[in-house]
C-alpha cells in the first residue's frame, strides 16, 4: 500500500507580487478613477498559483519594516530606495482584505522582511513533513531550497523554449542557475554583495568568479583563512575581509521566528459572497464572473464555504457591503469617469496571465532598481554587477534580489494576520 502523499505549503512573497503586477498594467482604474493594476493583477496570480499547485496550506507573506539586526551592520541598508508611488500604496489595504477573502493567509511580523518569516515558515514545515513551494524571485530565499522546498517560477527563462505553465525550481535547477548549491548561495552573496539591497561586494568580483571559488576551496570560512589559497585570491579579498563577513551575517537569514499563525490553521476557506461583492466594486467584470462560477459549480459539489458570520452563503448581491471605501485614497491624476478606460483597460488586463505582460512589469522593476543602484553605489561597486547581469539570464525582465525597490512597510501596525 502506497504512503499518502505529502501536504503542500505554499508562501506567497507580498511585495514581490505586488510590485511584478503594479509595472505589469498600467492605467488600470475603476469608474471612480482608484487605481486597481496592482490589485487586479495580484489576484489572478495568486489565483493561478492556487490551481497551479492546489496546495492543503496557503499564506502570502509582508514585508513590515527592516530587522535592526541588519541596520546596525550595514546602516546604509536599502536606504537608497524610492518611497512607494501612491498609485501603489492606495492598493494594499484593499488587496489585502481581499487575499483574506480568497481564504489564504495574510501575515507578517513588525521589524521583519518577508523573506526571514517565509525562512521560518519554511523550516517548520519541514520539521513536520509538508512539502512547501515558495512564489517569489529573492535571491536570498534559494538558500532554503533542498528536498521537499522548490521555488514557484513562471519566468521565460526557467519555462525554457515552447513551455507555458509553471516550473518547481529545486536544487537541480538553483545548482546550475547559480553554480553552486544552494546552502552555497549565501557564501556567494557575500563576495558579490547585493546592488539592489545597497549591500557592497569585494570590488572586481561577480558572481562567476565568487562561485568558482565557493566550488574551489569549499566554504567562504576556508577562503577567508587563507590556508591553501591561491596568492592572487587572497590578495584580491585582503582588504575586504571584514566586509565579506558583515555580508555574509546580512544575507543569513532567520530560522526560528515567531510565527504568527501555525501551518496547521492556513487551510484554505474563501468567503465567495464577500469576495464576489469586492471584486465587483473593483469593476473586474471578467473576474468576478469567473469567481461567481467557481462559487456555484462548489455549491454544485457541495464543497461550497459559509461565510463569516457562519451562515451558508448568501447571493453576493445580498453580501455585506465592500469595504473599499474606507482604505480610499484617490490620488491626484488618476483618470476620471472612466467608463470607456475601464472598458479599454480590462481587454488590456487580462493580458497579465501571459509572461509578456510580466515580463513588462518586471523590465520596469529592473530599471528602477540599476537607477537605484547608480545613485546608492560608487562606481566601483557598480562595476561588480555581473553577478546581477549574469542571472538575468537573457530575459531582460528577470530581475535578481528583492522586488520591492520602495518602501515597503505595511501601513498598519497590528502585528499578526492582516483582517
Amino acid at each position: 500500500m502506497s504512503e499518502p502523499a505529502s501536504k503542500r505549503l505554499l508562501l506567497v512573497d507580498g511585495h514581490y507580487y505586488l510590485y511584478r503586477s503594479f509595472f505589469a498594467i498600467r492605467g488600470l482604474s475603476n469608474s471612480r478613477g482608484e487605481p486597481t493594476n496592482a490589485i487586479y493583477g495580484f489576484v489572478k496570480a495568486l489565483r493561478r498559483m492556487l490551481a497551479d499547485l492546489k496546495p492543503d496550506y496557503a499564506a502570502v507573506i509582508w514585508d513590515a519594516g527592516l530587522p535592526e539586526r541588519r541596520t546596525q551592520l550595514q546602516p546604509e541598508y536599502k536606504q537608497h530606495r524610492d518611497e512607494m508611488p501612491d498609485d501603489l500604496e492606495v492598493q494594499q489595504e484593499p488587496l489585502r482584505r481581499i487575499v483574506s477573502l480568497l481564504g489564504v493567509a495574510s501575515l507578517f511580523l513588525e521589524n521583519t522582511e518577508a523573506d526571514d518569516l517565509i525562512a521560518s515558515y519554511v523550516m517548520e514545515a519541514c520539521r513536520y513533513g509538508i512539502d512547501c513551494v515558495v512564489a517569489t524571485n529573492d535571491k536570498d530565499i534559494l538558500q532554503m531550497v533542498r528536498p521537499g522546498v522548490s521555488i514557484y517560477s513562471t519566468a521565460k527563462a526557467d519555462l525554457g523554449e515552447g513551455k507555458g505553465g509553471f516550473k518547481l525550481l529545486g536544487v537541480p535547477e538553483v545548482r546550475a542557475k547559480w553554480g553552486v548549491e544552494p546552502e552555497q548561495i549565501a557564501d556567494v552573496l557575500a563576495l558579490t554583495g547585493d546592488t539592489a539591497d545597497n549591500i557592497r561586494g569585494v570590488p572586481g568580483v561577480g558572481g562567476k568568479t565568487a562561485a568558482k571559488w565557493i566550488n574551489q576551496y569549499g566554504t567562504l570560512e576556508r577562503l577567508l583563512s587563507g590556508k591553501g589559497i591561491d596568492g592572487k585570491v587572497t590578495e584580491k579579498i585582503a582588504l575586504s575581509l571584514d566586509l565579506i563577513r558583515a555580508n555574509r551575517e546580512m544575507v543569513a537569514l532567520d530560522l526560528d521566528l515567531p510565527l504568527p499563525l501555525p501551518i496547521s490553521a492556513m487551510t484554505r476557506q474563501p468567503h465567495y459572497p464577500e469576495l464576489i461583492a469586492v471584486l465587483r466594486d473593483c469593476e473586474f467584470r471578467s473576474l468576478s464572473a469567473e469567481v461567481e462560477r467557481e462559487a456555484a459549480r462548489l455549491e454544485v459539489e457541495g464543497r461550497g464555504t459559509r461565510d463569516e458570520s457562519g451562515e451558508p452563503g448568501q447571493s453576493a448581491e445580498k453580501a455585506e457591503p465592500s469595504r473599499w471605501e474606507t482604505a480610499r485614497k484617490t490620488t491626484e491624476g488618476s483618470p476620471k469617469g472612466g467608463t470607456a478606460l475601464r472598458e479599454q483597460s480590462a481587454v488590456k488586463a487580462e493580458d497579465v496571465e501571459s509572461r509578456e505582460a510580466l515580463d513588462e512589469g518586471e523590465r520596469g522593476i529592473l530599471a528602477q532598481r540599476r537607477q537605484d543602484a547608480k545613485r546608492g553605489q560608487s562606481e566601483e561597486n557598480a562595476r561588480d554587477d555581473e553577478s546581477r547581469e549574469s542571472q538575468v539570464e537573457g530575459l531582460g525582465a528577470e530581475f535578481s534580489g528583492k522586488l520591492s525597490t520602495f518602501d515597503s512597510r505595511p501601513s498598519t501596525s497590528v502585528q499578526g494576520e492582516l483582517f
